[in-house]
C-alpha cells in the first residue's frame, strides 16, 4: 500500500496535521516512537490562537474535560512596574496549559477517530526517497512529513538548510506544585532571570524559571537553590511558593532557535521540526497547531493537483515565516534576559493602569496580536500617549 503521507512524530504538530489530511479524505499514516499517553518536555501553554485551533477541530472540550483550567489573565511583573490583561478575543477568550500526558492523547485518538492509521512505538530508521524503513518494514507515501521535533530524523535525512539560527540563549527548569492556586499566566521578568507560573491539570500548577545559557553548569547541581533565590526578588511570590509543596522532579530544557526550510521534493517539515524558539513566550504548541493547520491546505492543494508542488508549499513556507519571524525576532530579544531599555521602560509605563492598552500588551505575547502591528510607529505612538485614541 502507498499511502498519500506518511507524518514522522505524533504530537502537537504531526497528530493534527494527520488528522486535518484524513478528514480531507487522504490516506495517512502517522508513526512515533512514544506511545500514548506519555510525557515530554514542554511548557504546556496554548495561547487564545492556539485554543481557536482546538475548537476549530473540535477537541477544545475535550481538553477542558480534563480540569484544565481555563486563564483569562495574563499578568507581567518587571519588578518596578507590573501590568494584567486579557490576552484573548471574544471568540477565543482563554489560554489553557495542558500536561502532555493528556493533550497528547487528545491529539493521537483524533487522528485516529479521523481515520489515520496510528503506529506507536514505531521507530524510523532510514527516511529514504518515497518512504520511510522502520521495525523491519519498508513503507511508502507520495510525501513524508517530519513533525519529529528539533532532532527531527527528516530534516538531517533531507538536509533541511536553516537560516536565521541562533544558539540557545537561556537554560529552563520546571516542575509542579500543589496549593499554588493561580487563575493567571503569571510573568516575572528580572536582569538575567526569569520565570512563569500558570495552572495545569489535577489542582497543580507549573513553575518554570529560566537564566542565561551560558549560565548552565554554575547552576545545574543546584536548581532549587537558584530558583529560589530567583523568587526571592518578588517577596511576595516568594511567600507563596514557600507554603506550596513541589510534587515532582525538576526538568530541564535549552533550545535552539532556528528557521528550517520546510519543504522540498517529496518531503515537508511541521512544527519543530521547522522552526524553533526559545521558550520564554511559550508559543511552541501554538505554533504546531497553526502550522499543522497551514501545512495540510498546501499538502492539501498539491496532492489533489489544485495547485504544483512548488507553488502549494512555498505558500506554506510564506505564511509561516510572515506569521512567525517577527514573533521570533521579539522571543530572541526578550530571552536575551537583558534590563529593559528606555524606550521599553517608557512603553510599560504608559500602559501600566491603562486597561485596554494592558489588554492589548497581553494579547501581545499571546500572539494575538503581530509585533509588527504593536510595534508600528503609530500604535506606539497612541500608547504613550502622543496620538489620540481612535
Amino acid at each position: 500500500m502507498t499511502y498519500d503521507v506518511i507524518v514522522v512524530g505524533a504530537r502537537c504538530a504531526g497528530a493534527p496535521l494527520a488528522m486535518l489530511l484524513a478528514r480531507r479524505d487522504h490516506r495517512v499514516l502517522l508513526v512515533d516512537r512514544a506511545t500514548f499517553p506519555s510525557d515530554t518536555v514542554s511548557t504546556h501553554v496554548i495561547h487564545p490562537p492556539g485554543a481557536a485551533a482546538l475548537r476549530r477541530w473540535g477537541l477544545l472540550d475535550q481538553v477542558v474535560a480534563t480540569g484544565c483550567p481555563p486563564v483569562g489573565r495574563y499578568s507581567f511583573d518587571f519588578g518596578p512596574v507590573a501590568l494584567a490583561g486579557a490576552p484573548g478575543t471574544a471568540e477565543s477568550p482563554y489560554a489553557y496549559a495542558p500536561r502532555r500526558t493528556v493533550l497528547d492523547k487528545i491529539l493521537v485518538d483524533a487522528a485516529a477517530a479521523a481515520g489515520v492509521e496510528v503506529r506507536e512505538g514505531f521507530t524510523v530508521d532510514e527516511v529514504m526517497e518515497g518512504g520511510i524503513r522502520g521495525g523491519g518494514v519498508v513503507e511508502r507515501a507520495r510525501v513524508v512529513v517530519g513533525a519529529d521535533g528539533r532532532n527531527s530524523v527528516v530534516a538531517k535525512a533531507v538536509q533541511a538548510t536553516e537560516y536565521e539560527a541562533r544558539p540557545p540563549l537561556t537554560v529552563g527548569y520546571y516542575s509542579y506544585w500543589s496549593d499554588l492556586p493561580t487563575d493567571t499566566f503569571e510573568a516575572y521578568s528580572r536582569p538575567g532571570r526569569g520565570w512563569a507560573v500558570c495552572p495545569t491539570n489535577d489542582g497543580r500548577t507549573l513553575v518554570i524559571g529560566g537564566w542565561p545559557h551560558a549560565e548552565l553548569a554554575a547552576h545545574r547541581n543546584d536548581v532549587e537553590g537558584t530558583l529560589m533565590a530567583m523568587f526571592a526578588s518578588s517577596p511576595a511570590f516568594l511567600e507563596r511558593i514557600r507554603g506550596a509543596t513541589r510534587e515532582e522532579r525538576f526538568t530541564g530544557t535549552s533550545v535552539p532557535n532556528y528557521f528550517r526550510q520546510p519543504y522540498g521534493p517529496g518531503w515537508a517539515l511541521v512544527g519543530d521540526a521547522g522552526y524553533s524558539r526559545d521558550f520564554i513566550t511559550a508559543q511552541g504548541i501554538t505554533d504546531a497547531f497553526l502550522d499543522a493547520e497551514s501545512c495540510a491546505e498546501a499538502l492539501d492543494a498539491a496532492l489533489t493537483g489544485s495547485a504544483p508542488w512548488d507553488e502549494a508549499m512555498a505558500g506554506y513556507q510564506t505564511r509561516r515565516d510572515t506569521r512567525a519571524m517577527p514573533v521570533y525576532q521579539m522571543t530572541l530579544q526578550i530571552a536575551a534576559l537583558q534590563p529593559p531599555d528606555e524606550q521599553t521602560v517608557q512603553l510599560v509605563g504608559a500602559i501600566a493602569g491603562d486597561q485596554d492598552k494592558m489588554d492589548a500588551f497581553a494579547r501581545l505575547n499571546s500572539g494575538v496580536t503581530s509585533p509588527v502591528e504593536f510595534f508600528a510607529p503609530d500604535n506606539v505612538a497612541r500608547l504613550v500617549g502622543r496620538l489620540p485614541e481612535g
